[in-house]
């Protein structure tokens, strides 16, 4: 019998697209699980399905979809495997992708929670700054490591486990009033 890890490797090979969409997927709900019972403590009896299952849809619509293709597309533009090549392959992930990913991110959260425009808009000017600065301190060096060291075709899965503790972050930002 096959370890779980190598089936997994199977199913990147024979299905990556998907296989990444679904990873980012379980990964995003699962950080809204860890975001509502470790950072608010809401404990089990009044955990938040209704929101975990919106998290999971938007790793699934959003993060999954945006992040496989925005990968593809800088091996695509900066081709090569030197740390020049993965320097400028972070600086535009952080400084082109992340401002918009991130405000898209809390958006689309916001959408999908049933919040209206206004007050997604107010969402964004309240909270938007405090996220990108966050952001600027974790994902540069994880970032040169991917870009690096890792197959394409691993990058989003890899981004996605490292993203756990992140999309508990952003998970908690989303949702807090």
């Amino acid at each position: 019998m096959a370890s779980p890890w190598r089936v997994y490797q199977m199913m990147m090979v024979k299905h990556p697209w998907k296989v990444q969409i679904l990873t980012a997927g379980t990964l995003v709900g699962c950080s809204d699980i860890v975001s509502q019972q470790l950072i608010e403590r809401r404990g089990f009896a009044n955990h938040d399905t209704k929101r975990t299952i919106r998290m999971t849809i938007v790793g699934l619509i959003y993060v999954g979809p945006v992040l496989g293709v925005w990968y593809k597309f800088l091996d695509h533009i900066i081709i090569g495997k030197s740390k020049t090549v993965a320097l400028k392959k972070m600086l535009l992930d952080q400084f082109a992708l992340a401002p918009c990913f991130l405000a898209c991110f809390l958006a689309v959260a916001g959408f999908l929670g049933g919040h209206s425009r206004e007050e997604v808009w107010l969402k964004l000017k309240k909270d938007y700054k405090d996220t990108l600065v966050s952001n600027y301190f974790i994902w540069p060096a994880v970032q040169m490591l991917n870009f690096y060291f890792v197959p394409l075709v691993y990058r989003l899965p890899l981004i996605q486990i490292v993203a756990l503790m992140w999309n508990t972050y952003l998970s908690w930002m989303a949702n807090k009033v």
